[in-house]
C-alpha cells in the first residue's frame, strides 16, 4: 500500500505501509499490538475511528506483532500494546506502553498537524 501526495498511508502494518507513513510529510501513529490481546481489543474501535478522522492528514497504522513480528522487532517492542508517534520529518517523537484512549491520541497527533 503507497502513499499519494493527496492521502497518508493507513491501515494494516508492513515494513512498507510504516515507511511510506514516515515518508509522507504527515504525521502517523503506529500501534503495535495482537489481535488475542485485551487492550488491544479495546482500542480496536478507537483506532478505526481515529483512522477516519484523520484521513489525509495523518496515518493511523496497526501492527498485529503475532503475525508480522519482523516489522516489529527494529522497534524493540517488549510489551503490547505499545504505540508509536512520528513526526512529519518520519522521526519517533513518542512512546507510550499499555492502553490509550482517543484523548491520549488526539493529544499526540494534534500536536503533530501542521496549523
Amino acid at each position: 500500500m503507497g502513499a499519494s501526495a493527496e492521502q497518508a498511508p493507513r491501515g494494516e502494518g508492513s515494513a512498507e505501509t510504516i515507511k511510506a507513513a514516515r515518508a509522507s510529510g504527515r504525521p502517523a501513529m503506529v500501534d503495535f499490538g495482537a489481535g488475542t490481546c485485551v487492550p488491544c481489543k479495546k482500542m480496536k474501535p478507537i483506532l478505526e475511528q481515529a483512522e477516519k478522522d484523520y484521513a489525509g492528514r495523518a496515518a493511523i497504522i496497526f501492527v498485529d506483532v503475532h503475525e508480522e513480528g519482523d516489522v516489529a522487532r527494529p522497534y524493540g517492542i517488549r510489551l503490547i500494546p505499545t504505540q508509536i508517534f512520528f513526526d512529519p520529518a518520519g522521526r519517533e517523537v513518542s512512546r507510550h506502553v499499555g492502553f490509550m484512549d482517543r484523548e491520549g491520541i488526539d493529544g499526540n497527533l494534534k500536536g503533530l498537524l501542521p496549523r
